[in-house]
């Protein structure tokens, strides 16, 4: 049970990843997950908006940072704060990220709470 009713959405396409952001986060927030950049889309039309939407960039299909540009450009979810988790770490990725509308690019491997610390900020 979520001890906030603060909801984040996590797109993760790595099982692992993905189980261990869920199990980190879900004691504090209500977690959603999605495995890619089309089943977060679908998850985002039926759902109530996420408080924050947690995002791997390279995922197949549609990037991270596709998803940040099609948020970014719809009234109803441009201001649902977007945190990008990723191993591309280079200048001009994280350039990217952040015109993209990302609020924070955080390099893997992460640290937990460095990630939960800009997650808290994000959703307050």
């Amino acid at each position: 049970m979520a001890a906030t009713n603060k909801s984040i959405l996590v797109i993760e396409d790595d099982d692992t990843v993905r189980t261990l952001l869920q199990r980190q986060l879900e004691g504090l927030y209500k977690v959603h997950l999605a495995s890619d950049v089309a089943a977060a889309l679908r998850m985002l039309e039926t759902m109530p908006l996420p408080n924050l939407i947690l995002s791997d960039v390279m995922m197949p299909g549609a990037s991270g940072v596709d998803l940040a540009h099609h948020l970014k450009s719809n009234e109803a979810y441009k201001a649902i704060p977007i945190i990008f988790l990723t191993a591309k770490t280079g200048a001009l990725d994280v350039i990217q990220g952040i015109n993209a509308g990302a609020r924070h690019y955080i390099a893997k491997p992460f640290k937990m709470p460095e990630l939960l610390e800009k997650i808290a900020k994000a959703i307050r």
